[in-house]
């Protein structure tokens, strides 16, 4: 007598077992899925079937793998405010007076820009020899900017605003001549550690900082404009 019985659940649970013996125990003879399709007869396994079920549960877990691990590959690329904070910054320079300084933000560090008179260029020949690297031979800077003026044009000078002894923000001294300028050859303090650089960003000899004010890269791209952090691939 054939019978259907619903298989042991350590078996599977969408199975069943057909048995001719008229009870659900005894040898399994034929093994089927819930559509009747035979997986297994008479102890013979359908390997061909099997084949079929080991792939298709080997994309099942690939895909659930990649579903899952795509979140976290997402979170390494990075954001649209990272892009913009890394991004070079377009700085009108037009209105900047002579003595002036500008303040700009890039990479997250403070920009500054100065607009240099004759008069404070003349002070740069003075103190070379109290300079701790007169030729910026240990700093960081393009090579356009490794003069003693540190800059493509003498009268924008373009320095980040950040020490090199532990990244405080110095002060900018008023050109020479201006109310308040008490000591007319240093153009930075760094009130943290009392590090002073000339006008050119220059250390003086015996401070805590032992580098120049680094320069980044720059370039004009029209008139009365700067583009910081991009200098057209001519760093070096």
């Amino acid at each position: 007598m054939d019978k259907t019985c619903n298989a042991p659940v350590a078996v599977a649970a969408n199975w069943r077992l057909r048995q001719e013996d008229g009870t659900c125990a005894g040898v399994i003879t034929t093994l089927a899925d819930s559509q009747g399709n035979i997986l297994m007869s008479d102890g013979e396994v359908d390997l061909g079937r099997r084949r079929l079920l080991t792939v298709a549960t080997s994309v099942t877990a690939g895909v659930g793998a990649a579903a899952l691990a795509a979140p976290f590959v997402l979170s390494f690329k990075p954001s649209a405010r990272a892009k913009a904070v890394g991004a070079p910054v377009k700085v009108d320079v037009t209105k900047l007076e002579m003595g002036g300084l500008l303040r700009v933000e890039w990479r997250g560090k403070p920009v500054y820009i100065v607009r240099r008179s004759e008069q404070a260029l003349e002070t740069l020949p003075k103190v070379t020899s109290d300079l701790f690297d007169p030729d910026s031979d240990q700093s960081d800077q393009p090579n356009y900017a490794k003069n003693a003026t540190r800059s493509r044009d003498p009268e924008l000078l373009v320095l980040l605003g950040v020490c090199t002894h532990l990244g405080c923000a110095p002060e900018y001294r008023p050109e020479v001549g201006s109310p308040g300028a008490d000591k007319e050859l240093v153009g930075f303090l760094c009130a943290c550690h009392g590090s002073e650089f000339d006008i050119s960003g220059r250390v003086f000899k015996a401070m805590p900082a032992a580098a120049n004010l680094e320069v980044p890269p720059y370039r004009s791209i029209e008139d009365g404009w700067l583009l910081i952090g991009d200098d057209g691939g001519q760093a070096s």
